[in-house]
């Protein structure tokens, strides 16, 4: 089923959602807080299914919205006009020294649950968060590919959860339910479904730039639906809560600071 995806956020992670969702079919509308001429070369990229569009415009165009947004624009949301709309949540809390929170410090919420508070009318799916940019539209493989793999999805609502099961499905993914936004810190950083399964392992002895090209060009070994189960039934709630720079793949981490000094980053 065709649907229309609003994108809030056009970097990183907003560019490989609206990759990913194109390549399957659907239309999309991205958007960012810079205005819809930023990402017109984005846009063009894409083809006839993408547009560019105010963040007003991508909310009431889409039949699901996806908030690809570092945690700390939480709050920039227009919760107003999210109002009943089901909500893609891409956000991962990674402590700052100018974001920090002592709710979520304190575990006494999930990083869901403070976005669902934000967006009190609206319905908030944790999903697409957990591997990076380039390898969510890189690693999606259609239905009954051996390569296929799995993502963890996190919700509420259960009808809600199935649209976005059935989007997740339709662009390339398996699909496994890790019960309620209370509960997503099973899929947060620092957990054995975050990320470290989707990543390719680097062979020893390549140089930096090696790793970074290799990295890019391969993917990590398909996890399956009771594989996905096993890693979220084994998670422990991190302390310190949070990800970091450090606990991430180190070829990621030099590809994402590369980009972040070249400006490619921006939401």
């Amino acid at each position: 089923m065709n649907q229309t995806i609003g994108i809030i956020g056009s970097g990183l992670s907003g560019s490989g959602l609206a990759r990913l969702a194109v390549a399957a079919g659907h239309h999309v509308v991205l958007s960012n807080s810079r205005g819809p001429e930023t990402i017109s070369d984005l846009v063009a990229e894409l083809g006839p299914l993408a547009r560019a569009g105010t963040v007003d415009e991508a909310i009431a165009a889409g039949d699901l919205v996806a908030i690809p947004l570092p945690l700390a624009k939480f709050e920039a949301l227009p919760a107003g006009k999210l109002a009943g709309k089901v909500v893609i949540d891409m956000t991962n809390y990674y402590p700052a020294d100018d974001f920090r929170r002592a709710d979520l410090d304190n575990a006494e919420l999930t990083s869901s649950e403070l976005v669902q508070r934000h967006l009190r009318d609206s319905i908030v799916i944790k999903a697409f968060h957990n591997l990076d940019w380039h390898h969510l539209s890189f690693d999606a493989r259609p239905k009954g590919d051996p390569g296929r793999t799995t993502l963890p999805i996190a919700g509420d609502d259960a009808a809600a959860k199935q649209l976005v099961t059935r989007f997740m499905e339709e662009v390339g993914y398996d699909v496994v339910d890790a019960g309620s936004l209370a509960g997503s810190w099973r899929i947060e950083p620092n957990t054995p479904i975050y990320f470290w399964p989707y990543a390719p392992a680097i062979p020893d002895g390549l140089t930096e730039d090696e790793s970074k090209k290799f990295y890019l060009q391969n993917v990590g070994e398909p996890v399956s639906r009771e594989r996905a189960q096993e890693l979220i039934d084994q998670a422990v709630r991190p302390s310190p809560v949070g990800g970091t720079l450090d606990g991430l793949p180190p070829a990621h981490v030099a590809i994402f600071l590369e980009l972040a000094g070249a400006g490619t980053w921006k939401r």
